[in-house]
């Protein structure tokens, strides 16, 4: 279940060995990027499960989780790009009636509205910091993965991504 992207232009000629290297593992690095992302969702819902959290999802967890001790707008969240596959604004409207989150107007642009967590948000930020900290116990040792394997991966997805932003905002 792979991506297939047809070559056009100058690199529909014959493909070197190299070429034919980065294509499939830049194709290869895409789908996992995907595959993790609905992977870290399954891992949260499953939390969310285990610990009896019905009235929240995934989505909306992982959220509550990146608003932390924040007060911000849903453009401030929608830029940190954390929400594949879901309408901010919905899923802020959602937790706002759940009383996960309370909202109000900026003082200084009233068109704005501004979210932090409430009680029973942080108290779910809290589930999700206690996921993420368990993991970390035993990455090294059950996952195999290092901090140098890590901060490896890190710089090369930053790069990535200011590749992919570097694409959007120049149109290349």
């Amino acid at each position: 279940m792979g991506v297939e992207l047809a070559p056009t232009g100058p690199e529909s000629k014959e493909a070197t060995p190299e070429d034919t290297a980065l294509r499939s593992t830049y194709l290869k690095l895409l789908h996992l990027i995907e595959r993790l992302h609905r992977q870290l969702l399954d891992v949260i819902k499953d939390e969310l499960d285990r610990i009896g959290q019905n009235d929240v999802n995934a989505v909306q967890a992982l959220l509550l989780y990146n608003i932390g001790d924040a007060e911000l707008t849903a453009g401030e969240l929608r830029s940190r790009g954390h929400y594949l596959g879901s309408n901010v604004s919905y899923n802020l409207k959602k937790l706002v009636e759940a009383g996960y989150i309370s909202h109000k107007r900026s003082d200084s642009d009233r068109r704005s509205v501004r979210v932090a967590l409430t009680e029973e948000g942080i108290r779910v930020r809290d589930q999700i910091e206690a996921l993420y900290a368990r993991q970390l116990a035993s990455v090294v040792q059950v996952g195999d993965v290092n901090v140098d394997m890590m901060e490896g991966t890190n710089l090369s997805l930053e790069r990535l991504e200011r590749f992919w932003a570097d694409q959007i905002r120049f149109r290349l």
